[in-house]
């Protein structure tokens, strides 16, 4: 299982400095796209893999690759904290906090529309 979740892991960090690069280069904000994107899309897969763990297509193997590695090696909390920290810090006190409200609030909708979508597909 472990060869499994360090799979999904180096294919999860790898795609997340790409899909970061991509997105802030298309941004001249001080707002980090990138990471809002990465850990919004994040949320969305592993809602759909955990629905489709629980309704019964994805084995734990899938899981552990997929949600632990791939997932777990994509998103990120602790970018995420010290962007926060840096907007706050720097003066963008509103980018600052709709970054965390939104990532949050966005996070859980994409978690709970992934589950959705897989309810729909396998229940």
């Amino acid at each position: 299982m472990l060869v499994w979740v360090m799979l999904g892991a180096a294919l999860g960090a790898s795609s997340r400095w790409f899909v970061d690069q991509m997105v802030q280069s298309r941004h001249d904000s001080v707002f980090p796209w990138g990471t809002f994107a990465i850990n919004v899309s994040g949320s969305l897969a592993l809602g759909l893999l955990l629905g489709a763990a629980a309704l019964g297509p994805a084995d734990a193997r899938w899981v552990a690759a997929a949600g632990t590695g791939f997932c777990g090696g994509f998103t990120t909390f602790s970018t995420f904290g010290y962007e926060t920290l840096r907007l706050i810090e720097d003066g963008a006190r509103l980018e600052g906090a709709i970054n965390a409200l939104g990532s949050l609030a966005a996070g859980l909708v994409a978690a709970f529309a992934g589950w959705g979508v897989a309810t729909l597909i396998w229940a």
